[in-house]
């Protein structure tokens, strides 16, 4: 099968199914979570429009106690990136990610770093969390009196990569303070991440949840450095194919592909949604050309809307007192069918979104 050529629709369809975009799932949020390996989360809002655009049926309320029980949690996972995964798949891949966080340290901080002493960082950092959930602003200020003359947000930012650590929820909103304190995981959890490396275990999750993928494409994803060995390994067991560019794309054999003329409804992603950012190379969902209005210079990752499965707007939700808009601004034309299909899609966003609002409405602008 090394010589079968998928088309960009092919690959797009086949992430669209992956992605619980063809069609909303009768599944729990637990097990969307993990079928998604995890779900980007920088934000603390994100997270829930992601599940809501994917499950039948989704209310607020369904991650919030995965989240308050301890079942789901945020880290600094994937790309150095904070993520929402499920505590059983924190405790299980937390190891294999570590390479990825320590080269993110080493590119983002590794020259402020020079003559610290990182195991003593990290034992300080560790004995702090120990007495409870602290914030990062607290923690720099007590990195900068233990190790006076030092970089202190070099200092935080290697704690972060380099200690298990989750962000702990309150009674806000979406779960979560925005200097929301951080606690060892071990004791949040009840349970030690693994520290063993189980990179094979962590490729075939990130197949099955984004594949056809390249190795180029998993490591943009995981943040991990070189991987050939790792596919090379896991070679025997998977699919292999071939993009249109002839680059060589790994499979997990019973993984959906569906037929490239599948139709696509309608979706409003999430900032920073998995679909956008789950491929160096991103033509299967996102035209190149329009690709700097969704990847900005400073790294913000707007929401987008799918339109016959590829990224043809993007929107923001303003909300005042008494009404709720949502802006919508289109990359190109669009039918009067495909603006029928996103004001109704939109109006659900909204309303799950501003619930109380007295009036919600969407508009359509200019880029």
């Amino acid at each position: 099968m090394a010589g079968t050529v998928l088309t960009s629709r092919t690959l797009n369809r086949a992430l669209l199914a992956r992605q619980m975009l063809l069609a909303r799932e009768r599944i729990s949020a637990e097990t969307a979570i993990e079928r998604l390996a995890g779900i980007q989360a920088q934000q603390v809002r994100p997270p829930f429009v992601a599940l809501w655009s994917r499950l039948e049926g989704f209310g607020r309320e369904h991650l919030l106690s995965l989240i308050r029980g301890r079942v789901a949690v945020r880290s600094v996972l994937m790309r150095a990136t904070i993520h929402l995964v499920t505590a059983r798949d924190f405790v299980a891949l937390r190891g294999a990610i570590q390479p990825a966080l320590t080269a993110a340290m080493q590119r983002a901080v590794g020259r402020h770093l020079d003559g610290v002493e990182m195991a003593e960082v990290v034992a300080v950092a560790r004995e702090a969390f120990a007495s409870g959930p602290r914030t990062f602003a607290e923690l720099r200020r007590l990195l900068a009196a233990r190790f006076p003359g030092s970089n202190e947000r070099a200092l935080g930012y290697a704690v972060r990569t380099q200690l298990a650590l989750v962000l702990v929820p309150g009674q806000e909103e979406w779960g979560y303070r925005a200097d929301a304190d951080f606690a060892l995981a071990g004791d949040w959890l009840g349970a030690r991440a693994s520290t063993t490396s189980e990179t094979k275990l962590l490729l075939k999750r990130y197949l099955a949840a984004f594949g056809p993928a390249s190795i180029a494409d998993a490591r943009a994803w995981s943040g991990l450095p070189g991987l050939q060995d790792a596919f090379a390994e896991l070679r025997p067991d998977l699919q292999v194919f071939r993009d249109d560019a002839g680059r060589e794309l790994f499979d997990i054999p019973e993984s959906p592909r569906p037929p490239e003329d599948t139709p696509a409804p309608v979706r409003f992603l999430a900032e920073f949604d998995n679909a956008i950012l789950g491929h160096a190379s991103r033509t299967r969902i996102i035209a190149d050309r329009h690709r700097p209005r969704v990847i900005t210079r400073n790294l913000l990752v707007p929401g987008t809307v799918l339109v016959d499965g590829l990224v043809a707007a993007t929107w923001k939700l303003r909300v005042g007192r008494k009404d709720a808009v949502l802006e919508v601004k289109p990359f190109g034309r669009l039918t009067a069918a495909e603006k029928s299909e996103i004001a109704e899609e939109g109006d659900r966003l909204a309303a799950f979104l501003a619930p109380v609002v007295e009036r919600r409405r969407l508009e359509f602008s200019k880029t």
